[in-house]
């Protein structure tokens, strides 16, 4: 469904195709959904709904507020924070995300550390896992991130700064 919106939309925020905004942010927008939501077929549908939202509502986009990037990662923030409004509500069971990865790697080393990493931010506060997500997984810059967290892009290098800080500390990573 992701890829037949992407494919009919000729305009995008930003001037871009539609098509280009979506080859550029699909795996990034999924990635972070998946690591919100840890379901991998709830990320598909809140990717698919921020995608399609996002063109519905591309005439609304201001430039002058942010890329088209960061416009889109606030749209999969806000259907992502629906989804487990709805799951609270529902009382369903959260399935933990398999990270495909370190099956086939072989690394022991890198393994562990994918696992510390993961109970480390599992350990950290929501707006902390956030940010770091946002960050990383979305590969946001930082004055993307400000405006998907709707704060400074000093305030927004702060929150990141001391959520990962803190997450080293929970990791016992020497800083």
């Amino acid at each position: 469904m992701i890829a037949a919106v992407a494919r009919d939309a000729d305009a995008a925020p930003g001037g871009e195709s539609f098509d280009a905004l979506y080859r550029s942010c699909a795996d990034d927008l999924f990635a972070y959904v998946a690591s919100l939501l840890r379901d991998r077929s709830a990320a598909e549908d809140v990717t698919a709904l921020a995608f399609e939202r996002a063109y519905r509502r591309r005439a609304l986009f201001d430039l002058r507020r942010g890329t088209a990037r960061s416009w889109l990662f606030a749209i999969a923030r806000n259907a992502a924070l629906d989804e487990l409004r709805r799951r609270r509500r529902t009382q369903s069971l959260v399935v933990e995300l398999a990270d495909e990865r370190t099956e086939d790697d072989g690394d022991d080393e890198l393994a562990e550390r994918r696992v510390l990493v993961r109970d480390g931010l599992a350990s950290l506060d929501p707006r902390e896992r956030e940010v770091i997500l946002l960050k990383f997984v979305g590969r946001l810059s930082n004055g993307e991130l400000a405006r998907v967290l709707g704060c400074s892009e000093t305030a927004a290098g702060t929150r990141l700064h001391r959520a990962v800080s803190r997450l080293r500390e929970v990791c016992h990573v020497p800083q």
